[in-house]
């Protein structure tokens, strides 16, 4: 069957390591949705870090961001669906990271929030291009105000391992929790994930799912990889990634979104008939 919808993941899938879409990338991707394939992007990065690269791509399309808590159109913004975290599980969330020391940030009002600089907040803001907005207490105002996610950096891997696992003990039930990238400890609704929100947006078109095809490259792609008819894994995604995809694509460096577009697209169809 064709493929009539494309979610891609980001940071580390089509992003390489200067936070830029490689120029084989752009044109795959233009040559993908001139053949009238749909695009979108499927991000933990909040909407106003993704939408640069979505107009980049010429996305007119609902955007996957925040893990899925928000899906949202690119251009006219038109919200499709948002599911923050309840209010007193991100407070409780917020103090458990407080208690052990461990730099965390929330999102309110689509903004980067943090209390105080740090190392931290420097990578994230290099990463996501965004400037964090400051507030004397997090806590506070998750008690007011909603938050699609929290965010956690943790440096030490051993630390990360142990706090994913006592989350996932305590909260495994109410909340989802994941990695995005090696040092981010993410926290959403129990009821959020890209795969959830593919499938809504597959709905959304009338595509079956058989016709999607997912990128991904880390523990947060796992659920899109495995529900989209074919889940692509990169190069440089772990093994439990690797062995959950349907296909596997050289990685962000080498391309990789490209030519896997050129090999199940764009050549396959140009040698029909």
């Amino acid at each position: 069957m064709s493929i009539e919808l494309v979610a891609i993941d980001l940071d580390d899938t089509l992003l390489d390591s200067t936070w830029k879409i490689p120029e084989s990338c752009l044109e795959a991707i233009s040559q993908v949705q001139r053949k009238g394939v749909k695009v979108t992007l499927a991000t933990g990065r909040m909407f106003r870090s993704a939408v640069p690269y979505a107009r980049q791509l010429k996305v007119d399309i609902p955007l996957i961001t925040y893990q899925g808590a928000l899906v949202k159109n690119s251009l006219s913004e038109e919200v499709l669906y948002y599911e923050p975290l309840p209010r007193k599980l991100a407070t409780e969330i917020m103090i458990f990271f407080k208690e052990r020391g461990i730099f965390y940030q929330s999102y309110f009002n689509d903004c980067f929030c943090i209390e105080r600089w740090s190392p931290e907040a420097q990578y994230y803001a290099e990463l996501s291009g965004m400037k964090p907005w400051f507030h004397d207490d997090l806590i506070a105002v998750s008690r007011e105000q909603d938050t699609p996610k929290i965010l956690a950096s943790i440096f030490d891997e051993r630390l990360m391992l142990s706090i994913e696992e006592e989350l996932n003990r305590r909260y495994g039930e109410e909340l989802y929790i994941t990695r995005s990238k090696p040092v981010f400890l993410e926290v959403m609704k129990r009821s959020v994930d890209k795969g959830l929100a593919l499938k809504m947006l597959a709905r959304y078109f009338g595509i079956p799912r058989e016709k999607v095809l997912a990128f991904g490259d880390s523990y947060n792609d796992l659920a899109m990889i495995k529900w989209a008819g074919i889940g692509v894994a990169m190069g440089n995604a772990p093994e439990a990634v690797k062995e959950a995809a349907d296909y596997l694509a050289p990685s962000n460096e080498e391309d990789g979104v490209a030519r896997v577009l050129h090999e199940l697209i764009l050549d396959k169809n140009s040698n029909k008939g």
